[in-house]
């Protein structure tokens, strides 16, 4: 089984994982979502929930009624975000039911989730308007119903569409935006998209192609959405999109001066995550 034998920094922890995009997605741009998952046989074939976020930003939490949570919006230490949230996930398995985990220290080498996942499951990404699953149902009393229901009154409107993958539709404020995760190589997908917006071609059914997040070693794409749009109206229009745009971040030839000039202008408004 592979090792992390140092703490040197990852550029792609979740790479190899075949949910990669969403897993970066659900840690940066959505703000409440889960995935099922489960052990492998070495890591004793247990069954878990990957999380964006638990209550009082804790790490891992063993629910009463035996549900194991895995919070992916935690602070990682070591360099490999992968090694913290494997160690966070051994640990939280391990706990009695009830209790929760609060990490600070770094971990030791160890096992990745790449190591620890079995990736032959399907990762399916729910998106969810309340945070309700972070309580077993017997435990929340009138007071606890009432504080959950007003974090989900803060919650960003989101959802996933259903003709690409990893691409998210968000209501905020007056505004809609259509942010998509790609688990391509950086500098692929600034060329694909800075070909398309040379040509004046990387709108998706009227949108403006305002930039891209940057977070855990791939690209987060941005587009501003006609007003009033629902993720139903433009599911459909992705879908093409994603025809042209891939074969627009699969292109290898030079660029010429029109689209370096675009790639330039994308870069400058470019913004690391954490």
């Amino acid at each position: 089984m592979a090792k992390n034998t140092s703490a040197e920094f990852v550029l792609r922890p979740f790479e190899g994982i075949p949910a990669e995009a969403d897993l970066v997605a659900m840690r940066e741009i959505i703000p409440a979502a889960t995935i099922k998952a489960r052990t492998t046989a070495e890591f004793g074939s247990r069954e878990f929930v990957f999380t964006t976020s638990l209550p009082n930003q804790l790490a891992g939490l063993h629910r009463t009624d035996g549900v194991v949570f895995l919070a992916l919006q935690t602070l990682a230490g070591s360099g490999d975000l992968s090694r913290d949230l494997a160690a966070n996930l051994l640990e939280t398995l391990e706990l009695e039911p009830g209790t929760p985990l609060l990490r600070s220290e770094l971990p030791e080498a160890g096992p990745r989730l790449q190591d620890v996942l079995d990736l032959s499951q399907p990762f399916e990404v729910e998106v969810r308007d309340s945070f309700d699953y972070w309580m077993d149902p017997k435990e929340v009393t009138p007071e606890i119903k009432a504080e959950l229901e007003d974090l989900a009154d803060s919650l960003i409107d989101t959802k996933k569409l259903t003709s690409v993958d990893s691409a998210y539709w968000c209501r905020m404020g007056a505004k809609e935006f259509l942010r998509w995760s790609m688990p391509y190589d950086e500098d692929a997908v600034i060329n694909g998209i800075a070909r398309l917006h040379a040509k004046r071609e990387s709108s998706i059914d009227g949108s403006k192609f305002l930039g891209a997040f940057r977070s855990c070693g791939i690209v987060i794409p941005v587009w501003e959405l006609k007003r009033g749009s629902e993720a139903e109206d433009i599911d459909a229009a992705a879908g093409k999109f994603w025809t042209t745009l891939k074969a627009s971040i699969e292109n290898t030839e030079p660029l010429d001066s029109n689209e370096r000039r675009a790639r330039a202008g994308i870069i400058s408004r470019q913004v690391t995550l954490r």
